[in-house]
């Protein structure tokens, strides 16, 4: 077995970082890729890419596109694209992707469904 190797987002190339100090609770819709460092319950709705820091606690079921994964997350991902759950990841809750990776030391309790990237034609 390859042991996995994600990388980390580089923080520059965001938009919008939500900091550690934020409290939001609702719903929340945006355009750009965002980062999450804070506490966020409710629902995230996205057509670009979530990225949720180490030390973030979300409650709250996420539609994106890609999702990293790298603090707490209770709740639901629907993805279009890719879903990372790094080694710090601690998950609770189903993920439906076309693609998953999970880090070696990550801890998800949910059903994994990979829809794979829809571009192949099924037989």
């Amino acid at each position: 077995m390859t042991d996995v190797h994600l990388s980390v987002v580089d923080e520059d190339t965001l938009d919008t970082i939500l900091a550690s100090d934020v409290e939001f609770s609702g719903t929340m819709v945006f355009k750009e890729p965002m980062m999450i460092k804070g506490r966020v319950s409710g629902s995230i709705t996205t057509e670009s890419d979530l990225h949720i820091d180490e030390k973030a606690v979300i409650e709250a079921d996420l539609t994106a596109r890609n999702v990293t994964v790298r603090g707490t997350l209770k709740g639901n991902i629907t993805a279009s694209g890719r879903v990372e759950l790094f080694a710090t990841c601690r998950m609770d809750g189903d993920v439906q992707a076309a693609e998953v990776t999970m880090e070696p030391g990550c801890r998800f309790n949910g059903i994994c469904s990979m829809t794979g990237s829809g571009d192949a034609p099924r037989a």
